[in-house]
């Protein structure tokens, strides 16, 4: 199979991909769920676009700490287990934040604890889908779950308001966020085979030698570098979700918008991925630099907090420029051998969630300062320019050169080795692993 071959149907036909992707939509679904609820609460309670917004982004500046000491777990252990695990962690730390009367610091530790292991969960998750996607599989299933996951997003934004917006109660909405971690604990322990990494490109060393691996594995390749870079520069495009509360209030929207203006640049990013899913590597090596120039310019043109019909079009621009992410998070994870592939995964994933951590709270102290369209259009020039100059210093318009393995790594000689090797170590696996 070529990948010009490569169908939707093909990828949907096996039974773990669909496994993957059920858990990650519903559960993603259940994460914006929680995220307006959120925001709607915490900017309820302080009437400040900089504490909504720093509340948000709480959701995503852990990683930065967490990832380096988390994520070599998945490389040393069945992805399948690391998975379950922290969708078991998340759901009970997350049915603490459904009580009510929670004050508003203890609520805000939850949110950080609750994101802390997201990181380990991404990478287990991000590694094991080239595993069940060999080949030319891949890309297509890579742009099914990342178009799915938008999906999932404008639901959850969507309903999440509506939700509260129904009720007047934020912990309602916090619950299914509860459940949908629990529902993707129990369907990724019934219908995912192990999956342990492979042993031959895991590296040696100490603890502390073997989880910096990835890091050190990406930092020195300059086009791995630029495609995480390139990921991290989302951060500036990611803005309008966490001001869309006070960018409503703003407008004069009001809280009936917030869940659709929440949701346009990920109906646009929808279209994008679906689009972009079956593009051949050289078209998508020469698109990922012009796609992501263009994604923060519709977030200009937001300066003067049009209407709200024109502002859902411009952000759903955005979002369908924004679909380069996939095309990097492709070129990317295709670079990586299996063994370091959760580390280097897991790095790029928090930098990129603590790129978009520090986003939102340093466009939140712009909007408390300025306004909130003016913080939105300065984050989207200044995600288009770094694009730009990213890009080109990283050369990721010229075909990728094979990387070179770190010292203590060992590349597989060849695809097909790597393939059969792995093949071997699965079956093994299952021999020994109860399901």
């Amino acid at each position: 199979m070529s990948e010009r071959t490569a169908r939707f149907r093909d990828v949907v036909a096996i039974g773990e991909f669909r496994v993957l992707w059920l858990a990650q939509v519903q559960s993603r679904m259940g994460d914006q769920f929680a995220r307006v609820a959120l925001a709607l609460l915490v900017f309820d309670r302080t009437d400040s676009a900089a504490i909504t917004a720093l509340v948000y982004a709480m959701t995503l500046i852990p990683p930065l700490i967490t990832a380096p000491l988390l994520v070599g777990i998945a490389d040393r252990y069945s992805r399948r287990t690391v998975m379950v695990a922290t969708e078991v962690i998340r759901a009970a730390l997350s049915a603490l934040m459904i009580i009510p009367t929670l004050p508003l610091p203890v609520l805000a530790v939850l949110v950080l604890l609750v994101t802390c292991p997201h990181p380990l969960f991404s990478a287990a998750r991000t590694a094991t889908t080239p595993r069940v996607l060999p080949g030319p599989l891949f890309p297509v299933g890579q742009g099914i779950m990342s178009a799915s996951d938008g999906i999932a997003q404008i639901l959850g934004f969507t309903l999440g308001g509506a939700l509260v917006a129904a009720t007047g109660s934020p912990h309602l909405a916090i619950a299914v966020n509860t459940a949908t971690f629990t529902l993707s604990a129990i369907v990724l322990r019934l219908g995912l085979r192990p999956h342990l990494p492979d042993p031959d490109t895991a590296g040696t060393g100490t603890r502390s030698g073997f989880a910096l691996a990835g890091i050190r594995y990406v930092t020195a390749d300059r086009r791995l570098l630029g495609l995480a870079g390139m990921t991290w520069l989302f951060g500036c495009f990611v803005v309008p979700e966490a001001l869309a509360v006070p960018y409503a209030a703003q407008t004069g929207a009001g809280d009936a918008a917030v869940g659709w203006l929440m949701a346009a640049d990920v109906v646009g990013a929808a279209i994008g991925m679906i689009l972009l899913a079956r593009l051949g590597p050289s078209l998508r090596r020469n698109l990922t630099i012009p796609l992501a120039a263009a994604t923060g310019v519709p977030l200009v043109l937001t300066l003067t907090g049009p209407s709200l019909p024109v502002t859902v079009a411009l952000w759903t621009l955005s979002g369908l420029f924004g679909s380069y992410m996939v095309l990097a998070q492709v070129s990317f994870t295709e670079l990586i051998p299996d063994g370091m592939r959760a580390r280097a995964i897991g790095f790029a994933a928090a930098g990129l969630q603590t790129a978009q951590g520090l986003g939102m709270a340093f466009a939140g102290l712009l909007a408390e300062a300025l306004t909130p369209s003016i913080a939105i259009a300065l984050s989207g020039a200044a995600g288009s320019v770094a694009a730009v100059a990213v890009g080109l210093h990283a050369r990721l318009h010229r075909a990728p050169e094979p990387p070179q393995a770190a010292p203590s790594e060992v590349m597989p000689r060849d695809a097909a080795a790597a393939d059969t090797s792995t093949g071997r170590r699965e079956r093994h696996a299952r021999s020994r692993v109860p399901r």
